[in-house]
């Protein structure tokens, strides 16, 4: 299988704290990925090495078989990486439909001027009402972002990393602060976006995980602990110890 994204021996050290230790990661084209892992595991930081937030101590980032490691953030959007946050980056007092304008503008290479928004462009409105109507937002496209509940609010964010066009998305807890009957809609969505696309999510909720994911990375202190599928990694019993305990019941 191609890989979409790979990391070899990536490290990431703070002074004397060692937050990444050698990591080797591969997310295969059209992967349904998850990354798991207690709380301090190291989780945003490997995200944010991946996506160009933090510069890694050693090791390299491929994408696409492309070294990216020295890339910068947007150059890394351009060659397709896209991701969604933690605490959802949305302007809150525009429209859903103009702030996944806004991505798609950007993709497109047209400048949005201060005072026309993104979406008075045909095209761009036409591609971006599509996408909400993909996430089953099309009757939410004209409200404001702030107005929307907030599992609504994470699908628009899906919906503006979408609008770039990703080879590989990265989903940081797509489903927190979200309620069940919420974090339910996010999992349809997800299990129909394109089957080219790499997908890996990076989620507490383990429901979600064991649903979505058809390979999954425990991360434990900086460090690789195991990898599999969504079976071993039910029944290995270091997960369990460091991690999964009653959280889970499959």
């Amino acid at each position: 299988m191609n890989v979409a994204l790979e990391t070899r021996g990536l490290c990431k050290s703070f002074g004397a704290l060692t937050v990444a230790e050698n990591i080797d990661f591969r997310l295969e084209t059209g992967a349904r990925h998850a990354l798991i892992g207690p709380n301090g595991a190291g989780k945003t930081t490997f995200v944010n090495m991946l996506t160009g937030v933090l510069a890694p101590s050693a090791g390299r980032i491929l994408l696409g078989g492309d070294d990216i490691t020295d890339a910068g953030r947007a150059a890394r959007v351009k060659r397709g990486l896209g991701r969604t946050f933690q605490i959802n980056a949305l302007f809150r007092h525009l429209t859903a439909l103009d702030n996944v304008a806004l991505g798609v503008a950007e993709r497109r290479g047209i400048a949005a001027r201060v005072w026309l928004p993104a979406s008075r462009h045909r095209e761009v409105r036409e591609e971006s009402l599509e996408l909400l109507a993909t996430l089953g937002l099309a009757d939410d496209a004209r409200q404001r972002v702030l107005d929307l509940p907030y599992g609504k609010q994470r699908l628009v964010e899906i919906a503006i990393a979408l609008g770039l066009k990703p080879a590989v998305l990265l989903l940081d807890e797509p489903a927190a602060g979200v309620p069940k009957a919420e974090s339910e809609r996010i999992l349809e969505v997800l299990d129909r976006l394109p089957q080219e696309i790499a997908i890996l999510i990076i989620e507490h909720d383990m429901d979600l995980v064991f649903r979505f994911a058809r390979r999954i990375t425990v991360l434990v202190q900086g460090v690789v602990l195991v990898e599999g599928s969504p079976a071993e990694i039910a029944a290995d019993s270091r997960v369990h110890q460091v991690y999964l305990g009653e959280q889970h019941h499959a």
